[in-house]
This record gives structure tokens, C-alpha cells and sequence, in this order.
């Protein structure tokens, strides 16, 4: 038994969890914030059997597939010295996940 934990962008949640329950995938969802553009993730909690592990991994590849994003960086003031000054509009890539694959040493369905 593996436990997948995969972050995706909040933009990609229904698309994934709505793939992963077609092919009959049991999914825990919860709201998460990224670290980096502080925006808001979805981390999804997948359970499922070693041997479907790589399916699982290429629905959500599909699904949160990368792309590029102008965003700008506001400058904010911490204690009482302004930080992060650059305002210049910046590329960054969006989209994709973050997936972690964890062995579950016992497993319970009550």
C-alpha cells in the first residue's frame, strides 16, 4: 500500500480529483498555501496499491500540465523596513505538481 500526497494548483484541483475518480482512486483533500506566490494549493491524500501508483502519477501529469505566468512581486513592509522592493513584472512557470510517495506500513478502512 503506498499514500500519494500530490500539491496542485488550486486552479487544477477539480480537473484531477475529477480524473483520479473516474478510475476509481479514493481521494482526502485538503487546502494548502504555497510557499512561493502564496497562493493557494490543493495537497490530495491518495491511497491506493503499489502497482497503480505510476497510473495515478500520470493522470495528474495530465492534468496539471506547467505553463507561464506574469506576476508581479509588491513590496511589503516588515517591522518598519520595506522589503522585496523590485515591482518589475517577472515570468514564473505555474502549474505542474508536486508529488511525494510514501509506503503505508498498515492501512484501515473502519
Amino acid at each position: 500500500m503506498k499514500l500519494i500526497y500530490a500539491i496542485v494548483r488550486y486552479d487544477n484541483e477539480d480537473e484531477v480529483i475529477n480524473a483520479l475518480t473516474k478510475k476509481h482512486f479514493s481521494i482526502t483533500k485538503l487546502a494548502t498555501t504555497g510557499g512561493f506566490l502564496k497562493k493557494g494549493n490543493t495537497t490530495l491524500m491518495i491511497g491506493t496499491e503499489a502497482d497503480r501508483v505510476k497510473e495515478a502519477i500520470e493522470i495528474i501529469k495530465k492534468e496539471c500540465g506547467k505553463r507561464q505566468k506574469i506576476t508581479v512581486n509588491m513590496p511589503y513592509i516588515s517591522g518598519s523596513t520595506m522589503m522585496n522592493c523590485a515591482t518589475m513584472p517577472m515570468n514564473v512557470e505555474v502549474g505542474g505538481a508536486t508529488i511525494f510517495v510514501i509506503d503505508v506500513e498498515e492501512y484501515e478502512k473502519i
